[in-house]
């Protein structure tokens, strides 16, 4: 199973004591963009204005919201990368912010069994979470938040290794996804990560920009992995957090 998802659900420990440099290289790659630009006077909401406006218990029919603190990481410094330019991947994929901010905040949605699993494994196994974050800017910096991960895409295709929890995972390959097109941009991709030898498993992130906040999307449901799927990021979610932003 992935160290990355596993470090996700029980909380990281200890980070390595590899550095990790958030820079990208040219070209976009998964992206969806409108005309809507941030201003050089746009400023950061703080992260406790950013805890308010995460999804809650009630604002999306059949998830459950459950605090961020118990579930992810809480800085970047947890979730590390052996290579500069997939930093920000390895953030958006951790609920963390892809940018160069202090101002985020993260929780966790896990929507409601829609049947009851036959094994006491597989009813544990059986549920989708999507793990979010939202982190804020100043200026144009969610642009550039936004940039770094599209950058990254390219920069990453061949793979990269995330430390987490002090140990190291695999991911064997980066592709740029269908973004949703929602916000102001989007950004889209998916990793396959190695499961220990036992072959590969593909998860899914979405990147989204409303004017200098940037949310971000990671969906995992471990029951589909042996079937070769992997669970896409729920739109619903998407637009409910959208919708809360505004």
């Amino acid at each position: 199973m992935s160290v990355l998802s596993l470090a996700l659900i029980t909380g990281c420990g200890g980070g390595s004591d590899d550095d990790s440099k958030e820079s990208g290289t040219s070209g976009e790659a998964g992206a969806s963009a409108s005309a809507g630009t941030t201003t050089a006077a746009a400023k950061a909401l703080s992260a406790a204005e950013l805890e308010k406006l995460l999804l809650a218990k009630g604002d999306v029919t059949g998830y459950e919201a459950a605090d961020g603190d118990d579930t992810l990481p809480k800085a970047k410094g947890e979730v590390k990368t052996d290579k500069a330019d997939c930093a920000p991947l390895a953030h958006a994929m951790a609920g963390l912010a892809p940018g160069d901010t202090d101002a985020s905040a993260s929780n966790t949605l896990t929507k409601s069994p829609t049947a009851t699993p036959s094994s006491g494994e597989e009813a544990v196994l059986d549920v989708e979470m999507t793990f979010v974050g939202l982190s804020s800017y100043d200026g144009d910096g969610a642009e550039k938040a936004v940039k770094a991960v599209s950058d990254g895409i390219a920069a990453c295709s061949g793979g990269f290794t995330i430390t987490a929890q002090g140990e190291k995972q695999k991911i064997t390959k980066v592709a740029a996804g269908k973004p949703s097109g929602k916000g102001d941009e989007s950004v889209a991709f998916s990793v396959n990560s190695d499961m220990d030898g036992e072959g590969t498993a593909t998860f899914h992130t979405e990147v989204v920009r409303a004017g200098n906040t940037v949310s971000t999307y990671y969906t995992v449901n471990f029951a589909s992995l042996d079937s070769g799927k992997a669970a896409a990021v729920p739109t619903t979610l998407i637009d409910a957090q959208l919708a809360k932003l505004k």
